[in-house]
């Protein structure tokens, strides 16, 4: 078999298929012609196609000319996809090995690197893909913003309904601007069905992924591009005990939710208010709620025209004379959970 890589199919595309083309349509190529002599411009194409079988040599005229490409094909084709699955093959077994030896690091009470593990760039989502893959009981996980593009929900909703199938219960914890994102409905439509439970909340919290509640992963200081793994058990149950008491205030998200829109508003609304009388500008307040730094004008010029103020001062003038915080407790209008 022809030993072939990138470069030398570079060089049957190009020199080659113009040679044979070429000697085809002549009828042969003499063996003396300079160009597929060494040195010649031609040569490395030549020695290619001759080496194939797509080439031979007449010795009764010294010429060569072209042969049927079926039967070369078969000679560099057949091996290529044999080649390739067994790579494949190989490729399973070995992430199934590796696949055991994660499952035994992750459920050793003291890993060799200590209960807590850094993860950064490029490396975070493999580990997310892994950990998933291998949850077993359950998956607790919060999402803070809505800023998730839809080919990354797609992917963790694929990821999401194969731990479903293998009877993993799942929790999933979202801002209540996540209720404004299309991609997000999809992505609930795509994985309750199947079992999961999908929340919102009013106030902002930091994202998590809890597996089996043996495993909490949780960002780094330095944001997105560094995640802690921690193995702690002090550690992870803290954490789920904070998602916990989350998920018992929080409101069930579902694709049929009229009935519920109102209390939702008025829970954003005392929060913008919370956020104005706290003094936070208005990058911190939008991130708190969960939406652009525009939608949070938006709310914030509502309340100016709700309590007709003219300006910020005004406004926080008169919701103090009013007696208004934005602790409040807004009147339900949905049935609790």
């Amino acid at each position: 078999m022809v030993d072939v890589d990138a470069a030398t199919r570079a060089l049957f595309e190009g020199d080659g298929t113009k040679l044979y083309d070429e000697v085809l349509a002549a009828g042969g190529i003499a063996a003396d012609d300079p160009r597929i002599n060494p040195g010649g411009a031609l040569h490395a194409a030549h020695q290619l196609l001759v080496s194939m079988g797509l080439l031979t040599r007449d010795p009764r005229s010294s010429r060569f000319t072209a042969a049927d490409p079926a039967a070369a094909q078969s000679q560099v084709v057949a091996p290529l996809g044999q080649r390739g699955a067994e790579l494949l093959a190989e490729s399973s077994a070995w992430a199934k090995g590796f696949g055991a030896l994660s499952q035994a690091w992750r459920r050793a009470p003291q890993p060799a690197s200590g209960p807590v593990t850094e993860i950064r760039g490029d490396a975070i989502d493999p580990f997310i893909a892994s950990i998933v893959a291998d949850a077993e009981h359950e998956l607790l996980t919060a999402q803070p913003q809505v800023g998730r593009n839809a080919a990354a929900l797609a992917k963790a909703a694929d990821r999401d309904t194969a731990a479903l199938a293998r009877g993993v219960k799942l929790r999933t914890l979202y801002q209540h601007a996540a209720r404004r994102s299309s991609i997000t409905h999809k992505y609930v439509a795509t994985v309750t069905p199947q079992g999961a439970e999908v929340r919102t909340l009013d106030e902002f919290f930091n994202r998590l992924i809890v597996v089996d509640r043996m495993l909490a992963l949780i960002p780094g200081r330095e944001g997105h591009s560094v995640a802690l793994a921690i193995r702690e058990p002090s550690l992870v149950a803290y954490l789920v005990d904070v998602f916990e008491r989350h998920w018992e205030r929080a409101r069930p998200f579902s694709n049929n939710e009229s009935s519920m829109l109102r209390d939702i508003a008025a829970e954003q609304r005392a929060m913008t208010i919370r956020m104005l009388i706290e003094g936070h500008a208005d990058p911190v307040s939008a991130k708190r709620l969960g939406v652009s730094p525009r939608t949070y004008a938006a709310y914030v010029a509502d309340l100016k025209a709700e309590f007709e103020a003219q300006t910020r001062f005004q406004l926080g003038y008169t919701m103090g004379q009013s007696g208004v915080s934005g602790h409040e407790k807004p009147t339900s209008t949905a049935p609790s959970d």
